[in-house]
């Protein structure tokens, strides 16, 4: 596999959006096909390596010294499941990702064998911030979950953060987030 513009999932998935069930106003006007001056909303693709991708996951956390064939294994298999929606926003004047959300599906047998939405990895770049495109993001994860039939979409954050996704329909469960890190 080489590092071009094949995109990790169907960009029509992004287009065909049903706006209209956006809950979330942005000012000035911003949609996943006009986000902004010189900014195309898009579904990650190879050449992104090279656009400073993990250079804005950085600013979230650690993300390792990943190597280009390393980033291209991981590629080829998110698309190979097909449950992997990674969604960027490149700056065209800068040719550099600005932006980044992730939105993961989860089979189940509960729920009548349905689907369960789950965002990952949330991050603007710090030269970004200001210009709704954390928004934008979410509100485009949260559509797209909808459209690809998930039963709900879930997110972990920090206190601190609650109130920006309370915006976006998003509440506190009765369940206690948990975990058990390894090292590495």
């Amino acid at each position: 596999m080489l590092l071009d513009e094949t995109p990790l999932f169907d960009p029509s998935l992004l287009q065909e959006l049903d706006w209209s069930d956006n809950s979330v106003s942005f000012s000035p006007r911003i949609s996943p096909s006009s986000p902004g001056d010189g900014l195309v909303l898009r579904p990650l693709c190879t050449a992104d390596f090279n656009r400073g991708f993990f250079m804005v996951l950085s600013e979230l956390t650690e993300t390792g010294d990943v190597t280009e064939d390393q980033f291209l294994k991981k590629f080829e298999h998110m698309k190979k499941t097909g449950d992997y929606y990674v969604v960027v926003v490149e700056d065209t004047n800068l040719g550099q990702i600005v932006a980044t959300a992730t939105l993961i599906t989860e089979h189940k047998f509960v729920h009548s064998c349905a689907k369960r939405g789950r965002v990952e990895e949330v991050v603007v770049s710090d030269v970004c911030r200001g210009k709704q495109l954390g928004k934008l993001l979410m509100s485009t994860l949260t559509l797209l979950s909808k459209k690809l039939n998930c039963y709900k979409i879930t997110l972990e954050c920090g206190p601190k953060n609650v109130a920006f996704y309370q915006k976006f329909g998003y509440s506190a469960s009765d369940e206690s987030y948990m975990q058990c890190r390894f090292s590495h």
